[in-house]
């Protein structure tokens, strides 16, 4: 086994766990901040310091003991999602200390985990936290759902909601970069509106302002939309519908707007115009679309690179506050991906 030298490996770390199931928004008590033994290590393992961690809207969903996509999370265990650190111990031939890594086991300080469930960060062309973010996973669901599920054209106009988010900053960047006619944001304040017309969005609202069918309208004019990138659902995919031009697509990635709901959302009312319009409405999860992520990385660091794509990233400070970070995140107080530091 190598090691760092003069390191004195750990032998237990902090992690959050969840002590019960939220219903409705989560709260501090559905949370735990708890030390545990770490397991000794493998043939083939790697034992990483994590150095940041995803925070990501659909954690929400694994919090209910439901049949879904993903597995729920277990009560009394540790939580688990994107993480990026340093390996500082290995047992596997083709991870060495000081490798920087990227794999699933976050919400936590310390984690073995098996080398082949790793992959290289490239430090080389960004930080770190890039790899959760931009030239990772979310990077990913942005190119792959534009342009694989909604099959983005040049000349389309595009919208997308919660558009200063991490994932909907990128999509509106990249259909920008792809030659869109025209992209459309809408985000829950007047700072991040502000902060979308900087990125090159064409236009962007703050939902919160007036209602959204309306502000789109405007926004949309005569052109209508041809693509809806959909991260909140609800009243936001209603208003998608009643401007979408016919044969218009939509991506369906996430509805944060109703993640916290007790009660089943009472929009959208007007699906029946996906008929009329001829539309193609297409749900995906970007573990479906991992056979473009080589094409994406190298598209992606070409326009990191050049400055044709930038990021935003909110970083909190100590797993401690790792649930706090998660509740802000849902209640839409983070610009960018959502991210914190250990």
């Amino acid at each position: 086994m190598s090691a760092t030298q003069d390191t004195l490996l750990p032998t237990a770390t902090r992690e959050i766990q969840l002590a019960s199931r939220p219903v409705g928004r989560p709260a501090p008590e559905n949370f735990r901040l708890a030390e545990t033994p770490l397991p000794e290590l493998q043939d083939g393992q790697v034992l990483v310091r994590n150095q940041f961690i995803s925070v990501d809207p659909y954690m929400r969903g694994r919090m209910n003991d439901v049949k879904s996509y993903s597995a729920p999370f277990a009560l009394d265990k540790a939580l688990d999602g994107g993480a990026v650190g340093e390996v500082i111990a290995s047992r596997a031939d083709n991870r060495k200390v000081g490798d920087a890594v990227v794999h699933q086991l976050g919400w936590r300080e310390y984690a073995v985990v098996d080398a082949g469930a790793t992959t290289r960060a490239r430090t080389e062309l960004a930080p770190p936290s890039a790899f959760l973010g931009a030239l990772g996973m979310t990077g990913l669901t942005a190119y792959a759902g534009l342009l694989k599920v909604a099959e983005f054209r040049a000349g389309d106009a595009v919208f997308v909601s919660g558009a200063a988010g991490a994932v909907g900053s990128l999509v509106g960047q990249i259909a920008k970069a792809m030659g869109a006619s025209r992209v459309i944001g809408s985000a829950g304040s007047p700072e991040k509106v502000a902060r979308l017309l900087e990125l090159g969005f064409d236009a962007a609202f703050n939902y919160r302002d007036a209602p959204v069918r309306d502000q789109l309208k405007a926004a949309a004019g005569e052109q209508g939309i041809d693509v809806y990138f959909d991260n909140v659902g609800g009243d936001h995919l209603e208003a998608a519908l009643s401007v979408l031009n016919v044969g218009g697509r939509v991506a369906m990635c996430g509805a944060i707007a109703q993640y916290n709901a007790t009660e089943p959302p009472a929009a959208p009312r007007n699906l029946a115009l996906a008929i009329g319009k001829q539309l193609t409405l297409r749900g995906f999860l970007v573990s479906g679309q991992r056979q473009h992520a080589a094409e994406f990385a190298e598209r992606m660091a070409g326009w990191l690179a050049d400055g044709t794509v930038s990021y935003d990233e909110t970083v909190v400070e100590g797993l401690e506050n790792a649930p706090r970070a998660f509740m802000d995140l849902l209640d839409g107080r983070n610009t960018g991906k959502m991210l914190v530091r250990l």
